[in-house]
């Protein structure tokens, strides 16, 4: 980095990136915000630049060796220990040669990070949060592939909870055979397939093979809405909110039913008496639809919203994309896997390939489609624009 780069970012200010810091303070302060740029997307640390007029000040020789070390030893003792790298900028003022010392840190791979105090930080725009909500610390949890949300074990559930009816027919239909002729009881089965685990259902087996889930986890249904006109905060409705519960088979056929009868269908040629075919492509419905239901982020106790307007559909999926995925990568077939088990459940009870190609098949079917990305919102959006009426 030269010092041009530099005065261009010093003009911008702070953000959830960039932090200015006089001088070396305490460890404990510079440990909070190592930790919280880990639990983040990462960043850069200026020292040398004044914080609140983001003036250029810098710092002599001896205290860059002295700030170096110090952050060194800021980082190792983060759990677990964070690798930073420096890089020294100089400039002289006043015919005096000064530094700018840049601390990089990048995302953590093994979230979440602690402090020597077992404090959990994360970037807040240019401040940054201590995190106590349990929810929020197991999604970090979650980024670092250390723990999964759909098997995780629902609280005050039981084999009861499971439908026999349900489970038999997925197994059979994976396996060719029965539970029994392949010498399981119903409770070795559960068990074998993480349907079961310390004698409660997970997630996964309770949103595929649970008794009614919405009785137990009732955010987790879609709520479909038909606006009049192309406002959301609109209370115009021609279909009024409704939550679509049931397994996720269930609601996944439900969703696609109401979309089937909610849009419209054009003959485009077709002889009048045929049911015609539908405004938008079937086949982007079906992926982006299942990708909303298996990809979403489970640990947000919310629904996916699949909302009807005039001139657009959209679904939209609790948490943003995973592990600084970029909705290009996804575009061409590079997916980060949320949840593995409904992903497996869902390739012997949905037209779900598994292969990262849905999208692509949606976008060959449908190009007009738009992906969003809301990462301060924490959800995903697809969108997909109807027909203008004739």
């Amino acid at each position: 980095m030269n010092v041009d780069e530099l005065i261009e970012i010093t003009s911008l200010g702070e953000t959830s990136t960039v932090q200015f810091k006089e001088m070396f303070s305490n460890s404990e302060s510079i440990s909070r915000e190592i930790t919280a740029m880990s639990n983040s997307i990462g960043g850069t640390i200026f020292f040398g630049i004044e914080d609140k007029t983001n003036r250029i000040i810098g710092l002599l020789p001896e205290q860059i060796e002295f700030t170096d070390k110090k952050v060194s030893e800021c980082a190792d003792n983060i759990k677990p220990p964070v690798f930073v790298t420096t890089e020294v900028i100089k400039f002289v003022s006043e015919n005096i040669p000064k530094y700018v010392l840049a601390v990089m840190v990048k995302e953590g791979v093994n979230k979440p990070y602690k402090t020597a105090k077992g404090e959990i930080y994360v970037k807040q725009g240019a401040n940054k949060r201590l995190l106590t909500d349990n929810a929020e610390i197991l999604r970090l949890f979650q980024q670092s592939s250390n723990l999964q949300a759909d098997e995780m074990e629902v609280f005050d559930t039981t084999i009861n909870d499971a439908d026999e009816r349900l489970f038999s027919a997925y197994f059979k239909k994976e396996f060719g055979q029965t539970y029994q002729e392949k010498g399981l009881s119903y409770k070795e089965a559960l068990i074998a397939k993480k349907v079961l685990r310390n004698d409660r259902l997970t997630l996964a087996g309770l949103l595929f093979f649970g008794h009614e889930p919405q009785t137990i986890k009732p955010a987790f249904t879609i709520k479909t809405v038909s606006y009049v006109g192309n406002d959301i905060g609109g209370n115009n409705y021609i279909n009024k909110p409704e939550d679509l519960k049931g397994s996720i088979p269930e609601i996944f056929k439900q969703s696609m039913n109401y979309l089937k009868s909610s849009l419209m269908h054009l003959q485009k040629g077709r002889d009048f008496n045929t049911i015609g075919i539908l405004e938008v492509s079937e086949i982007a419905l079906v992926e982006i639809l299942q990708n909303a239901l298996i990809h979403r982020d489970y640990f947000k106790n919310s629904p996916v919203r699949l909302l009807i307007f005039d001139n657009r559909i959209e679904i939209i999926s609790p948490g943003k994309l995973p592990n600084s995925l970029t909705v290009e990568e996804i575009k061409y077939g590079n997916p980060v896997i949320r949840n593995n088990q409904i992903a497996l459940f869902s390739t012997h009870t949905l037209p779900y390939s598994g292969l990262g190609s849905g999208l692509r098949r949606a976008f060959e079917n449908q190009p007009d489609i738009e992906l969003i990305n809301d990462v301060a919102g924490e959800q995903f959006i697809a969108r997909i624009p109807r027909p203008v009426k004739p």
